[in-house]
């Protein structure tokens, strides 16, 4: 049996990316009106919706903390994501990890200290899996943080690296994960320069750990650039629907 080659003679990969290069990312903020904050993201077949609820009052009053909101997070995969069909298991212990994940990450930056005694909820959901689900759930999580007007630090951004056939590669698709290499996901503050989250799902020589880690902070650099640009085009487009500009 012929081994799958996922970089070709000329460079390129499977779906037509060099090493470096990041898949196609479109979002889009404010989906919902009977949420605090929504948004939409995708980064090539990668679809992920999130939605924000909060800060509000604490469901269950003996959790609330007297100095700073709970931060929950919700994070599950529609039946129809993936080619197979999945059934909906509520005690999914993947998804309550990469929930927990994602909550953690946002508990760095979220200013959770100007809501004492409340939560914020997040709910994100894969419409369609192609690789680096959890970096696009940040993603979609930070957009939908920010159309809900809770301030943060800084915009958090993630992307993901591997190591494939010697070479380290940007934003691993679904075809490239399956391959059985390491993939590096991190969680990144550009302004700050601090990577606040970074998993590896694989083992990974010492000597390209630090290439790969580096590649995936220079995605996150790249991810940082299309999310802002879309924050200050939304911005700009409720400023102008409100009538708020004068000429």
């Amino acid at each position: 049996m012929q081994k799958q080659e996922f970089i070709s003679p000329e460079g390129l990969r499977t779906d037509g990316r060099r090493p470096t290069e990041l898949r196609k990312i479109q979002c889009k903020l404010g989906l919902f009106n009977r949420a605090d904050g929504s948004a939409y993201l995708e980064q090539g077949n990668t679809k992920a919706i999130c939605t924000i609820y909060g800060p509000r009052e604490v469901a269950i009053r003996s959790k609330a903390l007297h100095d700073r909101a709970i931060i929950n997070c919700e994070y599950s995969m529609a039946t129809f994501s993936t080619s197979e069909r999945k059934r909906k298991f509520k005690g999914d212990r993947r998804a309550a990890e990469i929930g927990m994940l994602i909550r953690q990450t946002f508990e760095a930056v979220v200013l959770t200290h100007l809501y004492p005694r409340s939560q914020i909820d997040i709910y994100i959901q894969i419409l369609q899996a192609d690789g680096g689900m959890r970096s696009v759930a940040i993603n979609a999580a930070t957009l939908a943080i920010i159309d809900a007007g809770i301030p943060m630090r800084e915009i958090v951004t993630s992307c993901s690296a591997g190591y494939i056939d010697g070479t380290p590669l940007l934003d691993l698709n679904s075809m490239e994960d399956s391959a059985g290499g390491p993939e590096v996901p991190v969680a990144y503050l550009p302004l700050a320069n601090k990577v606040t989250m970074v998993q590896m799902n694989n083992k990974l020589p010492i000597d390209q750990f630090e290439k790969v880690v580096e590649l995936a902070i220079e995605g996150c650099r790249l991810v940082h650039k299309i999310l802002k640009q879309a924050i200050e085009d939304h911005t700009l487009q409720l400023v102008e629907s409100r009538g708020l500009l004068t000429s």
